[in-house]
C-alpha cells in the first residue's frame, strides 16, 4: 500500500490554486475588453451568427419536444385535481423559470461550447496564438473577447426561443390533441405569469449561464495542451465543467430568487 506524500498533496493544491488564479485573471481581462469589443462589433456579430444560428435548430426542436412532454405529463397530473385548464400556466412557468435557461445552457455547452474549445485549442496547437503575441496582437482582445461577448448575448436569445417553442408544444398537445380549451390555456398564462418575477428571473439565469458556459469553453481551449490529445481532453472537460456549473448555479440562483 502506497501512502500519499505530503509534498504530493501540496503540489496538487498549489497547482489547483494556480489554475484558479489564472482563470480568475482571464475572466477579469475578458470583462475589461467590453469597450474595445463594442468598437469592433462586427467581430461579435460574426460570432453571434456562428454560435446562435448554428445552435438554433437543436434548441428549437428540443424546446418543442420538451413542450410536448410537459403538455402530456402536466395534463394527466392536473386532471387528478380538476385543474386541467391551468395546463398553459404550468407549462409556461416551468419553461421560463427553470427548463428554458437550464436546458438551453446544457445544449449550448454541448453544441457551441465544445466548438469554441476545439477552435481555440487548434489555434493554440497550430501556434497561431503565439504568432499573434509575437506580432504584438493581444489574443484575448482579438480572439477570446468577441466569442465571449457573443456567447453572453446569444444565450438569453436561445433560451427565449426554447421557452417559446416549448409553450407552442404544450399548446399543440393540450389544445389540439387532448382538447383543453384554447381560451383557458392562454388566459391562464396571461393572468398567472409575472413579467418581472417569472420571465425576469429566467432572463437573469440565462445571462449568468451565458457568462459561465462561454467562459469555461474559452478557458479550457486557451489552457489546452497543444496536442490532439490535449484538445480532445479540453473539449471533454468543457462539457463536464460547464454542465455541473450550470446545475450548481441554477440551485443557487433559484434559492436567492425565492428568498428575495
Amino acid at each position: 500500500m502506497s501512502w500519499i506524500k505530503p509534498r504530493d498533496v501540496g503540489f496538487a493544491t498549489r497547482r489547483q490554486l494556480a489554475e484558479l488564479g489564472s482563470g480568475a485573471r482571464l475572466f477579469f481581462r475578458l470583462l475589461s475588453t467590453l469597450p474595445g469589443s463594442l468598437r469592433r462589433f462586427g467581430l461579435i456579430r460574426d460570432q453571434i451568427h456562428f454560435l446562435g444560428n448554428y445552435s438554433l435548430v437543436i434548441i428549437a426542436v428540443s424546446g418543442l419536444f420538451v413542450g410536448f412532454v410537459f403538455g402530456l405529463q402536466g395534463y394527466y397530473t392536473l386532471q387528478r385535481y380538476g385543474s386541467s385548464e391551468a395546463l398553459g400556466l404550468l407549462v409556461t412557468l416551468s419553461l421560463v423559470r427553470e427548463l428554458g435557461p437550464v436546458v438551453t445552457a446544457l445544449l449550448f455547452a454541448g453544441r457551441a461550447g465544445t466548438s469554441l474549445t476545439a477552435e481555440i485549442g487548434l489555434m493554440k496547437a497550430g501556434e497561431q496564438i503565439s504568432v499573434m503575441e509575437m506580432m504584438a496582437v493581444d489574443p484575448v482582445q482579438r480572439i477570446l473577447a468577441p466569442r465571449f461577448w457573443a456567447g453572453v448575448i446569444t444565450m438569453p436569445l436561445l433560451a427565449a426561443v426554447f421557452s417559446a417553442m416549448g409553450i407552442i408544444g404544450g399548446w399543440v398537445v393540450g389544445v389540439l390533441m387532448i382538447g383543453v380549451d384554447s381560451g383557458s390555456f392562454w388566459s391562464q398564462i396571461q393572468g398567472g405569469v409575472d413579467v418581472w418575477r417569472d420571465v425576469g428571473n429566467g432572463i437573469i439565469k440565462s445571462v449568468v449561464f451565458g457568462f459561465t458556459v462561454t467562459f469555461v469553453a474559452l478557458l479550457q481551449g486557451f489552457e489546452a495542451q497543444p496536442t490532439p490529445e490535449g484538445v480532445a481532453s479540453a473539449t471533454t472537460r468543457t462539457v463536464v465543467v460547464a454542465s455541473l456549473s450550470v446545475l450548481a448555479l441554477d440551485f443557487i440562483l433559484t434559492a436567492m430568487m425565492f428568498t428575495i
